[in-house]
């Protein structure tokens, strides 16, 4: 009998794949999945766990995350254990600390500080793939695979300046990329309504896309617009998949802009057309109607270049400021996406100074009402004040597209969890809990055998993966056990931290997270590393 031997008596087995539950045993023995069946009574081995009123899945992935620093910086991780996560997908959205230089990381620091904050006293020892994940490998509280971030490795070339790059700035980009997929990365992430990604154009990303097809990577955009250009943008989107061979995942695919609430179906019918042609798409949501991000993001692009420092003198001035107000409240700012911005749904996430605390939680409106102001002039003044660090969460959205995106054959589940701030958005806690309690049990939108292998099959094959995201003997036991009536989110947009119900035993590599319900002082967690071509064709089980 070893320590990281268990027996898992009686579970109802949901494999990942989205068949039918069967109760069934399953032993773990020295971190791999050693037996699934039904064993006779006295074959037990190691520590026998009565499993006869529980449900046994593979653990859940994470496909759009944001707990870059977090999993190095926080071992307990409770928003991801609590709800059975065994595998975060970092290096999302375009912008993450490596690959990088001093320089680079620096404003990457200041530009991220809204989503992840800072790693404190911890040193910051990693500027590239390898060494991220090797900073990972010295104990994590859940497994993490990392994309290259389109953004990140512009600025190693162009900074933070606007314009079209050169050829020989590409194939400068190319290198950087190679070198990171050689090191273990999955694939390319893409921020089009962030700086400086937004000043790329689609040529760039079909030949960097390239690059990534050369390790069966894919690639995961934020597209350019999520609101009046949703469509031309996906279709950007799908152009650099065809014309680069790469699948298309596309994160966080909401559709909340107004004039689009109950149009989903025209969005899936796109992504349909593309599937027919043959190209490889997947998709990740997060089951909620509000977004989040760090506050300046929704500045306009012109004001934001040359990064931080520039910013920061720029927009103090009057006429800056007068530009960028009439960009916020009259023409539309690239930063929001194209659009004017609602200052009603803008709530104050996360401040840094003690003089802005009484902000967080209400609306940019409601303050700017408080105060005699202009609320455009408010998010402005706020923004300095804070010095880049504040957060924000935005509201809006519409149940029905969220409901009918999280139906399609090619969903996967994206917390999208930002950990840092006040109050952050529920979703880093939430999420899984969420699609498990509430939307499958309790509106029973789909079976829990669907809403499993969302979680855990589907994203496994998108990654690649040969060895996780099912429950099958040689696989790694990165299993989640947990009972079905009980699951629910409890995280709120008041209190944002309390943990997920439910969840009895989370194992990573068979080494137990979670236990009995309570987190263990285990970090089994190891950076994953995509080390060969594989086959990632879709999963379409419903």
């Amino acid at each position: 009998m070893t320590s990281n031997t268990f027996t898992i008596r009686g579970a109802t087995v949901i494999d990942g794949s989205g068949s039918v539950g069967v109760k069934k045993d399953v032993v773990i023995v020295e971190g791999n999945i050693a037996e699934v069946g039904k064993l006779i009574k006295g074959n037990e081995r190691g520590k026998i766990i009565d499993a006869s009123d529980l449900t046994l899945t593979p653990g859940f992935i994470d496909m759009h995350s944001h707990s870059d620093l977090g999993v190095i910086a926080d071992k307990a991780h409770l928003s991801k254990v609590t709800q059975g996560v065994t595998l975060e997908v970092v290096g999302q959205d375009g912008l993450s600390y490596v690959p990088s230089n001093e320089k680079v990381q620096a404003e990457l620091r200041a530009q991220l500080y809204g989503w992840n904050g800072t790693l404190n006293d911890h040193d910051w020892n990693f500027n590239s793939v390898s060494q991220y994940l090797g900073e990972v490998d010295k104990g994590s509280a859940v497994n993490v695979a990392y994309l290259m971030p389109h953004g990140t490795i512009r600025m190693l070339v162009r900074g933070m300046n606007e314009g079209i790059s050169s050829a020989e700035d590409i194939k400068k980009m190319q290198e950087i990329l190679r070198t990171g997929m050689q090191e273990g990365a999955f694939g390319m992430s893409a921020g089009l309504t962030y700086v400086p990604a937004m000043y790329s154009d689609t040529h760039e990303l079909i030949e960097l896309c390239k690059v990534v097809r050369e390790f069966g990577g894919y690639y995961a955009p934020h597209h350019r617009s999520y609101g009046a250009k949703i469509f031309e943008s996906i279709a950007e989107c799908i152009q650099i998949s065809k014309e680069s061979a790469v699948p298309l995942h596309l994160t966080h695919c909401h559709l909340s802009a107004p004039i689009y609430h109950g149009r989903a179906n025209e969005l899936l019918k796109l992504l349909d057309d593309a599937s027919s042609q043959g190209i490889d798409i997947s998709l990740d949501t997060y089951p909620y109607l509000a977004g989040s991000s760090y506050l300046h993001m929704m500045l306009p692009s012109w004001v934001q270049a040359g990064g931080i420092d520039q910013l920061r003198i720029r927009l103090r001035e009057p006429e800056v400021q007068k530009k960028v107000i009439d960009a916020l409240d009259h023409t539309g700012s690239d930063g929001n996406q194209g659009g004017v911005v609602n200052w009603d749904n803008i709530v104050i996430a996360g401040v840094e100074k003690a003089e802005n605390k009484k902000y967080v939680g209400i609306a940019i409106s409601k303050l700017a009402f408080s105060q005699n102001k202009l609320a455009s002039q408010l998010y402005i003044d706020l923004v300095l004040s804070e010095d880049f660090k504040a957060s924000m969460v935005v509201f809006g959205g519409n149940e029905e597209n969220v409901r009918t995106i999280m139906k399609d054959s090619r969903h996967t589940v994206g917390s999208d969890g930002i950990l840092h701030g006040d109050r952050p958005h529920p979703r880093a806690y939430g999420t899984f809990a969420r699609f498990l309690g509430h939307y499958s049990r309790d509106e029973q939108m789909f079976p829990l055998e669907g809403a499993v292998n969302r979680m855990t099959g589907r994203p496994a094959m998108r990654l690649g993966l040969q060895d996780r995201g099912f429950i099958r003997e040689g696989y790694r036991a990165d299993l989640v056990l947990f009972d079905h009536e009980s699951v629910a989110d409890r995280s709120t947009f008041e209190s944002p931290r309390l943990p997920a119900s439910g969840f009895e035993y989370v194992w990573i590599n068979g080494i137990p997270t979670l236990e009995k319900g309570e987190r263990t002082d285990f970090v089994p967690g190891k950076g994953i590393r995509k080390t060969a071509l594989t086959n990632l064709g879709g999963n379409n089980v419903k």
